[in-house]
């Protein structure tokens, strides 16, 4: 009898030990049968979405035994369950991801405003500045064209003066002949 104890201990321990977590499929209300098939005798139900330890699947695995919440041991359709999660247990983490994610958007909206209206007073400022450096870079080729025309006019200039000069002492040298000349004393002092 101790022996039989023992092993039954074993064996709830290990059938304990390798249960996988699951769920009743979300959309079905299954009953649970005595055997791995629906000629057992059905001993309860479960409610979809309920968590369920997968205990064994059947030889033929149409079937799995599950062990329920309340510790109820039954074998349910292999369509009915399904491992993980279910819905019913996943909607508060995905209802607190969805707020954290729909503030994380009203943050990112308002940000985006914000760099949306820098944007705005960035072109405006641009295009000022666009306007002031094209009437710079006019200014720069009308004082660049002054200087190329007072270069011109400088030399025209020196070269006027050059004539002039040039002028003058042609005149000068004509002229010259002309003037009386004076005449040399002849001292003899030799």
């Amino acid at each position: 009898m101790k022996k039989t104890m023992i092993a039954a201990c074993f064996a709830l321990a290990a059938s304990t030990s390798y249960a996988q977590p699951g769920h009743i499929a979300d959309d079905v209300y299954v009953f649970i049968h005595g055997g791995p098939s629906n000629q057992y005798r059905i001993t309860g139900r479960v409610r979809s979405g309920s968590a369920i330890d997968i205990l064994k699947k059947s030889s033929d695995g149409k079937f799995i035994q599950i062990r329920t919440s309340t510790g109820k041991v039954g074998w349910a359709d292999a369509n009915n369950v399904e491992t993980g999660d279910s819905t019913l247990a996943r909607m508060p983490k995905l209802e607190s991801e969805l707020e954290k994610n729909q503030s994380l958007i009203s943050e990112q909206t308002t940000e985006i405003a914000t760099l949306r209206s820098q944007l705005d007073m960035f072109e405006s400022e641009n295009s000022t500045y666009s306007g002031q450096l094209s009437k710079l870079q006019a200014e720069i080729k009308d004082l660049n064209h002054q200087i190329d025309n007072m270069d011109e006019s400088n030399l025209m200039r020196w070269f006027t003066y050059g004539g002039m000069v040039a002028l003058g002492g042609v005149l000068l040298g004509l002229l010259l002949p002309y003037f009386p000349k004076k005449k040399k004393r002849k001292d003899e002092w030799y």
